[in-house]
């Protein structure tokens, strides 16, 4: 695996970024599938789609 994901969501657990963004940054990361509608939240939104452009821009909106 990609030391940059591992690197990259030790960062955003340490920053204490929301569950649902860092689940979502991972997924988009990843290119898997998104959640079920019903599922979906906000921070897993963001995080998704964040994940899939491979930065982390929005990951302070959701500090716990």
């Amino acid at each position: 695996m990609d030391k940059i994901y591992y690197d990259t969501v030790r960062r955003l657990e340490e920053m204490g970024i929301d569950r649902e963004y860092v689940q979502g940054w991972m997924g988009g990361w990843l290119g898997n599938p998104r959640r079920e509608e019903q599922r979906v939240t906000e921070g897993y939104s963001v995080g998704y789609e964040d994940g899939r452009n491979r930065h982390t821009d929005n990951a302070g909106k959701f500090r716990r």
